[in-house]
């Protein structure tokens, strides 16, 4: 809606993951790097973590798109699944057959991962939104690793959960599944230089030719609102370039920003937007004023001790002082 007014070729802020536009701050190449030596080097269960809106999905499915020679890359994003459902879906992923006989399901598994090592290819099994998988379903692939583990260099398995996936490996009846995790990265938020840049590089991509339709103070509110979220840094900018367009302004500023995350604010809720109250120039003023107050009061009270011959004495008294030390 707001395209033709700012001049640009597409929605610079979409919520969905756009591959095309992907910007990858200093933690998401540090993570990529890690993910992606993880799963060529064999370390087996690989686990990755961060906060809701980080980036996580988007870059597994980027690691997924640039492995060499991958093999089968099955993405599991439904943590309710029964374990019959967890075979019968891996399975159709793989091109094999689950008739609910798990053995004869692990025998052609087994088959699999030799022709795949044979020809050095890779099984990588995402399971994402891992921090709500049931803890049976989480031991069924801490076996599937122990028994592709007789056939090096096929098998790897990334969880992929918010924090409270953490706290879960922590549990006693998944002490086994955690002592095989050889890898673990967990993804931070965007710092404030990367936060400015990725603003900057959606709205290029987008077809921006004006690099100022976010005022500096702007900007600087939008990383304080969002702490350097993807996610939340989408949709305050998104709700900010639609206010100025219903504004008829070509900029969005200070105030533009405020509203925007006054609208989308929670009371209560400490991962949504926040901003600080803004310095009140009646303040500032205020301090000016007391200031001058005090000087006022300090020149009235030396005026009027002169007045009354006070000061002559105190000075004499003082330089006494003086010359005996």
């Amino acid at each position: 809606m707001y395209r033709k007014h700012f001049g640009l070729v597409r929605k610079p802020f979409e919520l969905t993951p756009d591959y095309k536009i992907l910007f990858l701050g200093e933690s998401h190449k540090e993570a990529l790097a890690v993910l992606k030596h993880g799963v060529v080097s064999d370390k087996g269960f690989l686990l990755f973590t961060g906060g809701v809106g980080t980036g996580k999905t988007t870059l597994i499915n980027v690691l997924s798109k640039t492995l060499e020679n991958p093999g089968y890359i099955c993405m599991i994003s439904n943590p309710t699944l029964g374990i019959d459902d967890f075979f019968y879906y891996f399975a159709a992923q793989l091109g094999l057959l689950f008739d609910g006989n798990k053995a004869k399901f692990l025998f052609l598994f087994s088959k699999l991962l030799e022709e795949c090592k044979k020809y050095n290819r890779k099984v990588l099994l995402i399971v994402d939104e891992a921090h709500a998988l049931p803890t049976d379903l989480l031991e069924e692939m801490r076996l599937l690793v122990n028994m592709a583990a007789e056939v090096k260099n096929v098998l790897s398995i990334f969880l992929v959960g918010q924090p409270e996936l953490l706290n879960r490996l922590t549990e006693e009846q998944l002490s086994s599944l955690s002592q095989r995790i050889a890898v673990r990265y967990h993804l931070h938020q965007l710092s404030k230089a990367d936060s400015l840049q990725y603003v900057l590089f959606r709205l290029n991509r987008a077809g921006a030719k004006n690099n100022k339709l976010f005022s500096d103070r702007a900007l600087d509110l939008i990383y304080q609102a969002t702490c350097g979220n993807p996610r939340q840094i989408n949709i305050i900018c998104d709700n900010a370039l639609f206010a100025a367009y219903s504004r008829d302004r070509l900029e969005v500023d200070e105030k533009l920003i405020r509203e925007c995350v006054e609208k989308l604010s929670i009371p209560g809720d400490e991962s949504a937007f926040f901003l600080p109250p803004p310095k009140n120039g009646l303040w500032r003023h205020w301090v000016v004023w007391c200031v001058l107050g005090i000087v006022v009061v300090e020149g009235a009270v030396i005026v009027y001790a002169h007045q009354k011959g006070w000061l002559q004495p105190i000075f004499l008294y003082f330089k006494r002082l003086l010359s005996v030390g």
